[in-house]
């Protein structure tokens, strides 16, 4: 395990991350044979990424009086999939489903009503926190929410005063160092990329 997290070895050119390895090796049975290797591993980090960014949406969902999904039926494949002696790579494709599902509603491209994104936030909690185990490595810094908030702040401020050049030199500053900012017209939103 150490060499994957350092990269210190003769087949990965980088080390990853204690979360990115987890969900490499879970998105193989625990029966099969891992092959490892740079591109597995990227495909991996991306993955796990995506994954996490749909998680961290979850909060900030608002609910429809109209509904256009069927978050039961999605949990109990959730459930079929661990019956199914914990076939972990059938649970991770119904979780990216329920990514999709959340990247719609957070898009305004579908409609959620109360009750099935209350269902929404168990089946997530559940299965990506409780079973698998995975969790954002933001939460390994407690101060990095609000050290981003201040950021986003200060941009906000610059655009305010048509700072642009400020504004955008923030934005592209988090970019290259791995977030993105989001702008909407409730305001500006952060992920990890």
């Amino acid at each position: 395990p150490n060499e994957l997290f350092s990269g210190n070895n003769h087949i990965l050119t980088r080390g990853y991350s204690p979360m990115t390895v987890r969900f490499f090796m879970l998105q193989a049975h625990y029966r099969s044979t891992l092959d490892f290797g740079n591109e597995a591993m990227e495909a991996s980090e991306k993955g796990f990424k995506r994954l996490m960014n749909a998680f961290g949406l979850l909060d900030g969902l608002k609910a429809s009086a109209n509904n256009e999904t069927d978050i039961a039926a999605l949990t109990e494949r959730c459930y079929a999939a661990m019956n199914d002696d914990f076939n972990s790579p059938v649970l991770i494709a119904e979780l990216f489903e329920a990514s999709r599902i959340i990247n719609s509603v957070h898009d305004g491209k579908l409609n959620i009503n109360a009750e099935n994104l209350q269902l929404l936030k168990e089946l997530m909690q559940h299965f990506v926190l409780d079973v698998l185990g995975l969790q954002s490595e933001i939460a390994a810094n407690d101060d990095l929410p609000k050290v981003m908030d201040m950021i986003v702040n200060l941009r906000s401020e610059a655009k305010r005063n048509s700072d642009y050049a400020t504004s955008d030199k923030i934005r592209d500053g988090l970019k290259q160092i791995g977030f993105q900012l989001n702008d909407s017209k409730e305001g500006t939103t952060w992920n990890k990329m």
